[in-house]
């Protein structure tokens, strides 16, 4: 038992003198390494304004990740897409509690007396058009073909519940977000994305599927191009139009994880919406524990707070065909992290966000309470350890004590 300390003690000191760069890089290659995922990158903006960039593994063949590499960041789109839609309520071209009927016209099990906050925090009750898998069967035939919002809504079945009812998370809330949005402005979706957001923040490497041209210096991705059928292999440029043309809204977005990170934390340092505005959006509906969440507020979601020591984040999670990425915003010390991984591995994408985190809050001293469960398993050794000797010496004291006592009989 000893000589497991003494190891722990030399291991804990030998991570301690790594500086805070390496540490970080250190999570990226060995999560990598334990979950057998091919690449990553991520990005982290520290209160001072401070940005680490770190990417570790390979793109394809002997290309290794490079931070220009763009991302799909799936559901994340959707903070995006919320986002737009409350620059809209602040011009007041749109209202909050503005019912569905006064934007679109009636579809089939959609109640239009719905309103766009109940579409942008998952309370409308829609039923999620990709739960259908008659919609999955259809795409597989064509995989080329873009689909339009109408033909998607087309497979809506009835409803999970009546409108504001509870939670239920719904890609199909965004698509419709999606179509007002550019009914209301006329224009694309992507044109309001590099209006409103990227030419402001500077960003310059963020695209929207089906819109736009993805470039070239996409990471590489790996999966099964969602045939199920337990085959791996490089799906970057198989057709994916189908796929991407039916998320429309709520998903899409290709960008790397620096201007992921950019974008993050000018949304919820409140450089893009007015603070009344990013209040309504940080006002979450809460519910028991599901997935990595805990509430939804306006395309935003709450972590669990075992994700970030404790800590309140927000921000968002996603996945697209082959990747896996999170977004988050720790605004009690102001600490923005972004993780993203080539491969549908959400394990993996979980384990190096909350690896950044921890490494991220000691070197602000901000972590709260260290579990020895966080070095599993030198941890559980040092318990049981730790447990053996106090049990011991508890037991040779209470002899002891019963000895003294028979002597002084």
């Amino acid at each position: 038992m000893l000589l497991v300390v003494v190891i722990f003690s030399i291991s804990w000191q030998n991570n301690n003198k790594l500086s805070l760069e390496e540490k970080l890089q250190q999570a990226l290659d060995q999560n990598l390494d334990k979950f057998n995922v091919k690449g990553a990158s991520a990005a982290l903006i520290f209160p001072d304004g401070k940005v680490w960039t770190g990417t570790s593994g390979i793109s394809h063949d002997t290309v290794t990740i490079k931070p220009d590499m763009l991302f799909a960041i799936g559901s994340i789109t959707k903070s995006f897409v919320a986002t737009l839609t409350l620059k809209l309520v602040e011009e007041e071209k749109l209202a909050l509690d503005d019912p569905l009927s006064k934007w679109l016209p009636e579809y089939p099990h959609i109640n239009s007396s719905i309103t766009i906050r109940q579409l942008l925090n998952h309370t409308s009750g829609i039923y999620m058009f990709w739960s259908n898998q008659q919609i999955w069967d259809d795409l597989k035939k064509d995989r080329d073909k873009v689909w339009t919002p109408e033909e998607v809504l087309s497979y809506i079945k009835e409803p999970y519940f009546e409108p504001g009812e509870r939670f239920r998370y719904s890609n199909t809330n965004y698509l419709l977000l999606a179509m007002i949005i550019t009914k209301i402005t006329n224009t694309s979706l992507s044109s309001e994305l590099e209006q409103q957001f990227w030419q402001p923040l500077n960003i310059s490497n963020a695209y929207l599927s089906i819109e736009e041209v993805i470039p070239e210096n996409q990471a590489h991705v790996y999966g099964d191009n969602w045939n199920n059928d337990g085959s791996y292999l490089d799906v970057t440029f198989l057709p994916r139009a189908a796929h991407e043309s039916i998320t429309y809204g709520s998903g899409g977005i290709f960008i790397t994880a620096k201007d992921l990170a950019v974008w993050s934390r000018a949304l919820f340092e409140g450089k893009i919406l007015k603070q009344a505005t990013l209040d309504e959006m940080l006002d979450f509906v809460t519910f028991m524990p599901n997935g990595n969440m805990t509430g939804y507020g306006l395309g935003v979601q709450r972590y669990k707070r075992d994700y970030t020591n404790g800590k309140l984040a927000y921000g968002h999670s996603g996945a697209n065909i082959g990747t896996s990425t999170y977004m988050a915003y720790l605004p009690n010390v102001k600490l923005t992290v972004v993780a993203t991984i080539n491969e549908m591995k959400h394990d993996c994408s979980e384990a190096i966000f909350k690896d950044l985190v921890k490494i991220s809050l000691r070197e602000l001293n901000a972590y709260s309470v260290i579990s020895a469960f966080d070095f599993f398993p030198y941890g559980v050794i040092l318990i049981v350890a730790g447990t053996f000797w106090t049990v011991f010496i508890v037991v040779r004291l209470r002899r002891r004590r019963k000895r003294i006592r028979a002597l002084t009989n």
